[in-house]
């Protein structure tokens, strides 16, 4: 069984979806079914259930929220990819709160080329488990906030929230 628990944040719902204790989706909607029919088919077949409390992801998800911004570090995460998007991931997973890096500098510390910049790209537009695999500290080198797929206005309230400006 996949095991939900939205919890409130101030840019809204943040929808958490966990097997075993393991986040295997994330995001900043009102709806877990959002983040579960994103999931394979073979954790979809395992279906949802929504409860009151994960337990340490939740925990962790509130210590973030009241200034503990390495917390979500802690929190065991699994979605599905290539060893090159894993890769990404984990690389992302590694970008400390407060900072942000570039798709090409992502590319680079993930041990690829700069020129992978669009692969790394397509790893954040993939992201199953925001903000855990923290693709809003990705900016594009032409500047600006870039896309994310919760809307900008919530990747700028994550940076934000992790610069000490929220």
């Amino acid at each position: 069984m996949i095991e939900a628990q939205l919890l409130p944040t101030p840019v809204g719902p943040l929808a958490l979806l966990a097997r075993d204790g393991v986040i295997v989706a994330a995001g900043f909607t009102a709806d877990p079914t959002d983040m579960f029919v994103r999931l394979s088919p073979e954790l979809r077949e395992l279906g949802l259930d929504v409860v009151e409390d994960l337990g340490a992801p939740a925990e962790a998800v509130r210590a973030y929220l009241a200034g503990d911004l390495e917390a979500l570090d802690a929190v065991p995460v699994e979605q599905p990819g290539t060893p090159t998007r894993k890769r990404l991931h984990q690389t992302l997973r590694e970008v400390k709160p407060g900072t942000t890096v570039s798709y090409a500098e992502l590319a680079e510390r993930a041990g690829m080329p700069r020129t992978a910049a669009r692969a790394a790209g397509s790893a954040c537009a993939q992201n199953l488990i925001a903000p855990f695999v923290p693709c809003h500290r990705v900016l594009p080198s032409t500047g600006g906030f870039g896309g994310y797929y919760y809307g900008v206005p919530v990747k700028e309230w994550l940076l934000a929230h992790e610069s000490g400006k929220a």
